[in-house]
């Protein structure tokens, strides 16, 4: 069974965040996990849905309904195959050890699943004790982040709704990239590079896609929220 994991920029490892493998390692535990993730029936409508609860600490920058109007909007040709979409715990103890991935796509046994894990309710990102790179600042602040050095820690303070935005386009985008290559096998499991810039290329391409799927979940948002604003004060 192959898993990959994604973290907050295109699959690389800055300071303490824990990035892409540096190889597609094959997992067979994935059955004795939180979840028993079995292969779907013929009469099972896809994608299966599950949603874990991400602790006091964390959550799902998006949530279920959200990921799967994403999902929705690409081309069927591109997310056929697709088995269950899945929030999921992060696991403390990979936080405690500096270790934050964002999503992971995991396939083999029938199951092809995307994987999305919780972001800190802090809305910072610990990058380590070295600063960042000129790319990685240039990224951070193509995504309105707020670069702070808190004592001895370089992090990242995020914003809403731009790290919502992020996980639709380049964390959600990017595990469907991983998906159309693991399904059509555009390249060897031990080019790594190579599969990781078809996955950043791809979800580059839905840029436009993901961004009107953002719009129009932010219109929503804020049409729920009035909503609720007007039922308070007629109450």
């Amino acid at each position: 069974m192959n898993r990959k994991q994604t973290a907050w920029k295109k699959s690389r490892k800055f300071g303490d965040i824990y990035g892409g493998r540096s190889r597609v390692r094959l997992n067979d535990n994935i059955f004795k996990r939180a979840h028993s993730l079995k292969r779907p029936g013929q009469n099972d409508e896809l994608s299966i849905l599950i949603q874990d609860n991400p602790s006091r600490d964390f959550f799902f920058p998006i949530s279920l309904e959200e990921a799967v109007t994403a999902i929705n909007a690409l081309p069927d040709i591109d997310t056929q195959g697709l088995t269950h979409i899945w929030l999921r715990r992060l696991k403390k103890s990979d936080y405690e050890k500096g270790q934050l991935p964002l999503a992971e796509f995991i396939c083999g046994s029938g199951v092809r699943v995307i994987v999305l894990y919780p972001f800190p309710v802090s809305m910072m990102m610990n990058l380590g004790p070295r600063k960042p790179s000129s790319r990685t600042l240039k990224e951070l602040k193509n995504w309105h982040c707020d670069l702070q050095n808190k004592d001895g820690t370089w992090q990242a303070k995020w914003q809403l709704p731009f790290l919502r935005q992020y996980y639709i386009n380049n964390i959600l985008y990017h595990e469907v990239g991983h998906h159309i290559d693991q399904y059509f096998r555009h390249w060897s499991k031990a080019n790594h590079r190579q599969i990781e810039e078809f996955a950043d290329q791809y979800a580059i391409q839905r840029t436009t896609t993901a961004t009107h799927v953002f719009n129009h979940l932010e219109n929503l948002r804020e049409s729920s929220d009035k909503y609720q604003s007007t039922r308070i004060y007629t109450d």
